[in-house]
């Protein structure tokens, strides 16, 4: 009893020591993006114009296009469009032409020796993309720049440019001049748009800019809103997703190792024999029968059915020759009606047994027919 209460007022005590030495705080724990920001890079892109006023959707291909109006509306191609065929740019041309905003990213080189890229949509809207190491070195007076690796876009009315993080290493060219603004680093142009009908294409290197976290950068996601004012957002472009064996090694391996298993010890026991090995027969207790089988499906198998019923066929005519000398001497009609009249069996049954046979392969039933016919004709004779 007395060391009971002893124990008891030792942990008070001590309970007592701790709550007045504890220090309670707060802090933050970083877990990493969640998992809808890792399958969607432009997430934070979306959230941004949505709490600008805009409506934003996301879709992962074109089929979502007869259903956009193209008045006050924008398509975001972000994605890779190297399987888009020429009906699929006819449409986004024609659906831009009625009044849509139309942003692409440029995706491939142009080459000067075929005259094109392999960017369709690219060559339709008549833009060249090159890299930037290719070009001359700019001016001197552009040297001083302090943000060449900026990309600015210079509006009417703003004394100071926008300052935007494209990729430097590429560079659009406008050879036919149809490019109505642009934007440029010190050394090449990573920017343009276009008019199209009643509506426009905005043409850029790249849109990593407008990735998390990227976007909040400089005045990445103003520039975004500026080319989207006023209008409806698409973003099209294909989410990864992980496929479900990725998933299962990266949450369930042991699973899976036990389902492997599982399976290996099903293939086992479904390839294990039943019951006692058959013994071979022996030897001595073959009859004539089996011998002659074994015979015929040795013939079959290596000479084929022409064989056995050649065979046979010759086995008859030398019976009829030993019955009726001078035999072979007839005509054929003449020996079918010998062979009718001392077999007993129909003159049409004796054509089909005796005519020869085709080369080409007999069915099992057809095969067994005509055997059956040359068998009851020798037995006959």
């Amino acid at each position: 009893m007395t060391a009971g209460v002893l124990i008891a007022l030792l942990l008070g005590t001590l309970s007592a020591y701790l709550y007045w030495k504890a220090t309670p705080y707060q802090t933050d724990i970083d877990h990493g993006p969640s998992p809808e920001a890792q399958a969607n890079p432009y997430l934070a892109a979306e959230h941004f114009l949505r709490r600008q006023g805009l409506t934003v959707s996301h879709a992962n291909s074109l089929d979502i296009l007869p259903t956009l109006d193209p008045r006050q509306h924008s398509l975001l191609l972000l994605g890779d469009r190297y399987n888009m065929t020429p009906r699929q740019i006819d449409q986004v041309m024609n659906w831009t032409r009625a009044g849509g905003r139309l942003l692409f990213v440029a995706q491939s080189l142009w080459d000067d020796k075929t005259g094109q890229s392999n960017d369709r949509l690219l060559d339709r809207v008549q833009l060249h993309q090159s890299l930037s190491k290719d070009l001359k070195d700019p001016p001197p007076d552009t040297v001083s720049d302090p943000y060449p690796h900026l990309t600015k876009l210079y509006l009417e009315d703003e004394d100071a440019p926008a300052y935007a993080t494209f990729d430097t290493a590429f560079h659009l060219e406008d050879p036919k001049n149809l490019a109505q603004a642009w934007a440029n680093s010190a050394k090449a142009t990573h920017m343009m748009q276009l008019k199209h009908g009643l509506g426009s294409i905005t043409v850029v290197t790249d849109a990593d800019l407008w990735k998390t976290p990227a976007i909040d950068q400089y005045d990445n996601a103003w520039l975004l809103w500026y080319l989207n004012a006023d209008t409806s957002v698409t973003l099209l472009f294909n989410t990864v997703h992980d496929s479900l064996l990725t998933l299962l090694l990266r949450y369930f391996p042991q699973a899976l190792v036990a389902l492997i298993g599982l399976i290996g010890l099903g293939f086992w026991q479904v390839g294990m024999r039943h019951g006692p090995l058959l013994e071979p027969a022996s030897k001595g207790r073959r009859q004539l029968q089996e011998h002659l089988r074994a015979s015929a499906d040795f013939i079959l198998r290596h000479h084929g059915q022409q064989r056995l019923l050649h065979a046979l066929q010759q086995d008859i005519l030398r019976r009829i020759r030993h019955r009726h000398p001078g035999f072979e001497q007839l005509g054929v009609a003449e020996q079918w009606l010998v062979l009718a009249r001392l077999s007993g069996q129909p003159t049409r049954a004796i054509s089909q047994a005796m005519s020869p046979r085709p080369k080409q392969r007999l069915s099992s039933v057809e095969f067994s027919r005509q055997v059956a016919h040359l068998q009851t004709l020798r037995n006959a004779l």
